[in-house]
C-alpha cells in the first residue's frame, strides 16, 4: 500500500500472539538450564574418583572385613597403605636441591683459605678425605653422574680402607619422586691423584658401598653441606628418610615412680589375630587412636601372626615382630607406646607396692568418651570370642569414628624394607618404567577372568607395550607369575628385571638378614610372602611409566565379571517431555552391543562410557530427534 512504512509487522510479534511466544521463549530457557545441568552432572560421574576405602565411615569397613560372600567386591589382600602413602609432598621444599653451580661457590669460597702448597711434597701420601677439595670433588662427580636424583644434603668423607678411597654419604630423592620420602645413600670413591695434585674420581661404588660414612649423624653436629632453605621450607613435617640406621630397641619405663605416674591402656584377646594385614592394622590403628584421645600410653603386642595368605606354607605363622614390616622407631618416637611383656614385668614389680588400680572394660560398646574421666593406672579392653564383635576396631564405630581419629601419620613402613626398594632402584639408575602383570589363579580362572590369560601373554604384551614403553628401556616386571622364563620373549625388545634377581638384598649375607635375625633373638627371618608383594610393589611405584594389568593391559575386570551382565532397564526416564532420548529406545542387546557388557563392573570404563551415553541424548535432546544407534554414534 502506497505511503505505508516498508517496515512490515511479522505475525510472530501479534499482540495475540506474545502470551505464546513467551511462553515458548521460556520452555527453551528452562529446557536449556536442564541440558547445561545434566551436562554437568555428566563431567562430574565422569570424572569422580572414590577415596580410599580405609577412609570411609566405620561401619562400612566393617561390613568389608567381615564379609564372607562371594560378591564381586572382594577383600585385597595386597599391601596396606600407611601413613607417608597420604602424606602430600611438599614441592616447594624438595625444589631446593643442591646443583652443580651451587658445589662450584663453596669451592670457590673456600679456595683462599685453602692452600695446596704442601702437595708436591705429599702427591706419593694418603688421600686426606677431610681436604675441602677432596670434598667439593667428591659432591660435584656425585651429581654429575647420578642424572635421575635430586641432591639435598651431603656429610663430610669419610677415609676408605684404601690409601685412594673416601666414603661418602648423602640425602636424596628421585628427580620423579611421587612420595613424600627422602633416601640415603653411602658410597666408597676411588680418587687419582696425579704428580702435579690433580684430583679425579677414578670409579664410584655400588649401593651403600661406602659403609664407613654409614654412621648416623648427632642431631647437633653440622651436616658436610646442605641448602638451609630446604631444611626451612620443610619445618617440622617428620619424612621418613630411606637408608639411616634403624633403631628400634624397646622402650623403657626410666623408674618407678614414672611408671607410677603413667596411665596406660591394653587390649586383650580378640578375632583380630592371623587375619590380613589391611584388618589388623585398621584395629591396631583403632587402639592407638583412643590411647591418643584418652592421653595414655598404649601398651601393645609386638608379635604378630601372619595370615595363611601371606605365608609359603598356607598356613597362619605365629612369632611374627611388628618391627618386620612397620617402623617401630618413628611409632615409638612420635607416640606413647610400650611392649607389653615389658610392661607386665614392670606391673607385677610395682603392682601392689604403688597400688596401681585396674579398670576393666568388656564391652566394645562403651565407647572411649565415657572412659576420659576413669583415673585408674591401666584401662584393659577385653574382647570375647564371638566373631565380628571382638574385633578390636568395633570400638571406633558408631558415634566414636566422629571423636577418635585413626593416626595415619604414625605408622610408616619398615624402612628395612623400603631400603631394599631403594636398592633395586638404584641399581636401575631410577630409571626405569614398571608393569604390573597379574597371572597365576586370575588367568586359570576363565569365568571371572575371561581374557587375563591372552592379554597378558608374551605376544599380546610386546604388542600392547611397544606404544607404551620406548624400545630397550630398563623395565620392572612385579608379577605373580612364579616361572619368569615366561616372559623371555620381552627381552628382545626391553632389558627386563624381576624381583627374585636382587636375592642378594635379603640372603644370609645381606644387611637385612642379619639385623632382622639380631632383631629375632639369632633366628634367621624367612622374607615371606608379605614382605615380597610389599617390596615387588613399591618398586612398581617407583617406575617412571607405570603399566597396570587392568587399566592398561585387558579389559577384564579386577575383581571378576562373575559372569553376569548389568541389568539395563528400557525405560525413558523422562516421561514429561515428547521427544526421544536415543540410548533408552535401545533394547538390551542393542546396548550393549554398542558399550559392551564388561565394561562396567570397571569405574574407569564405566565413567568413559557414561559420558558417551549423555552426550549422546543431549544431542538427541537439543535437536529433538529420534536417534537410533547409528545415528547417534554418527552424529558423536
Amino acid at each position: 500500500m502506497l505511503g505505508r512504512s516498508g517496515f512490515s509487522r511479522n505475525g510472530s510479534f501479534r499482540p495475540e500472539n506474545l502470551g505464546q511466544n513467551a511462553l515458548h521463549m521460556i520452555g527453551n530457557l528452562c529446557f536449556t538450564i536442564f541440558v547445561i545441568g545434566v551436562l554437568v552432572f555428566t563431567i562430574i560421574a565422569a570424572t569422580y574418583e572414590p577415596d580410599d576405602p580405609l577412609f570411609h565411615p566405620s561401619t562400612k569397613i566393617t561390613t568389608f572385613l567381615t564379609s564372607t560372600s562371594n560378591a564381586t567386591f572382594q577383600s585385597d589382600n595386597t599391601v596396606v597403605r600407611t601413613g607417608e602413602d597420604f602424606m602430600a609432598a611438599n614441592q616447594t621444599a624438595f625444589a631446593t636441591f643442591i646443583n652443580v653451580t651451587d658445589v662450584a661457590e663453596i669451592h670457590e669460597a673456600s679456595t683462599d683459605v685453602t692452600s695446596s702448597s704442601g702437595c708436591d711434597a705429599d702427591s706419593k701420601g694418603p688421600l686426606d678425605c677431610k681436604d675441602p677439595e677432596v670434598f667439593h670433588l667428591m659432591m660435584k662427580v656425585a651429581i654429575e653422574h647420578f642424572k635421575d636424583i635430586h641432591f639435598y644434603r651431603f656429610g663430610k668423607p669419610a677415609p676408605g680402607p684404601e690409601e685412594n678411597t673416601c666414603d661418602m654419604a648423602w640425602r636424596f630423592r628421585p628427580k620423579e619422586g611421587k612420595t613424600a620420602a627422602f633416601y640415603k645413600d653411602y658410597r666408597r670413591f676411588v680418587i687419582n691423584r696425579s704428580e702435579n695434585c690433580t684430583l679425579s674420581v677414578v670409579s664410584i661404588g655400588d649401593y651403600h658401598s661406602g659403609v664407613n660414612a654409614r654412621k648416623k649423624k648427632n642431631k647437633n653436629q653440622k651436616p658436610g653441606f646442605e641448602k638451609t632453605s630446604g631444611r626451612q621450607e620443610l619445618g617440622s613435617v617428620s619424612l621418613p628418610v630411606v637408608g639411616e640406621t634403624v633403631n628400634d630397641s624397646l622402650p623403657v619405663v626410666e623408674s618407678e615412680n614414672a611408671f607410677r605416674r603413667g596411665k596406660y591402656l591394653i587390649y586383650v584377646g580378640g578375632g583380630d589375630r592371623c587375619k590380613s594385614m589391611n584388618h589388623y592394622l585398621w584395629s591396631f590403628l583403632c587402639a592407638l587412636g583412643e590411647a591418643q584421645y584418652l592421653n595414655r600410653t598404649l601398651v601393645m603386642d609386638l608379635t604378630l601372626c601372619l595370615s595363611s595368605i601371606y605365608t609359603s606354607s598356607n598356613q597362619d605363622e605365629e612369632g611374627k615382630d611388628f618391627r618386620f614390616y612397620f617402623d617401630f622407631e618413628h611409632l615409638k618416637e612420635a607416640a606413647s607406646v610400650l611392649d607389653q611383656d615389658q610392661f607386665w614385668k614392670d606391673w607385677n614389680k610395682w603392682q601392689r607396692k604403688d597400688g596401681l588400680s585396674l579398670y576393666l572394660v568388656e564391652d566394645f560398646k562403651v565407647t572411649p568418651m565415657k572412659l576420659s574421666e576413669v583415673k585408674d593406672s591401666l584401662i584393659m579392653r577385653k574382647f570375647g570370642s564371638v566373631e565380628p564383635d571382638n574385633y578390636w576396631y568395633r570400638v571406633c564405630e558408631g558415634e566414636t569414628e566422629s571423636v577418635v581419629q585413626r593416626p595415619w601419620h604414625l605408622v610408616w613402613k619398615s624402612r628395612r624394607l623400603m631400603d631394599i626398594v631403594s636398592a633395586i632402584a638404584s641399581r636401575l639408575n631410577w630409571d626405569y618404567d614398571s608393569v604390573h602383570i597379574v597371572r597365576g589363579e586370575k588367568a586359570r580362572n576363565r569365568d571371572l577372568w575371561p581374557n587375563l590369560a591372552q592379554d597378558t601373554s608374551p605376544d599380546s604384551l610386546i604388542s600392547t607395550l611397544q606404544d607404551k614403553i620406548e624400545h630397550g628401556r630398563n623395565v620392572y616386571i612385579a608379577t605373580n607369575e612364579h616361572d619368569t622364563s615366561f616372559f623371555e620373549p620381552l627381552k628382545e625388545k626391553y632389558s627386563t628385571h624381576f624381583l627374585d634377581d636382587y636375592k642378594d638384598l635379603w640372603d644370609e649375607n645381606s644387611e637385612w638378614y642379619s639385623e632382622t635375625t639380631k632383631l629375632n633373638n639369632g633366628v634367621p627371618v624367612e622374607f615371606d610372602g608379605y614382605m615380597r608383594v610389599s617390596v615387588d610393589t613399591e618398586v612398581f611405584l617407583r617406575g617412571k611409566k607405570q603399566i597396570e594389568t587392568f587399566n592398561d593391559l585387558t579389559n577384564d575386570c579386577k575383581d571378576g565379571t562373575q559372569g553376569k551382565k548389568p541389568v539395563i532397564k528400557e525405560i525413558n526416564p523422562y516421561p514429561l517431555f515428547s521427544i526421544s532420548l536415543s540410548p533408552f529406545n535401545w533394547n538390551k542387546s542393542q546396548f550393549l552391543a554398542r558399550f559392551g557388557s564388561s565394561s562396567f563392573c570397571c569405574s574407569e570404563h564405566r565413567n568413559s562410557n557414561l559420558m558417551r551415553i549423555f552426550i549422546s541424548f543431549l544431542i538427541c535432546m537439543l535437536f529433538q530427534l529420534k536417534c537410533s544407534p547409528s545415528e547417534t554414534s554418527s552424529k558423536l
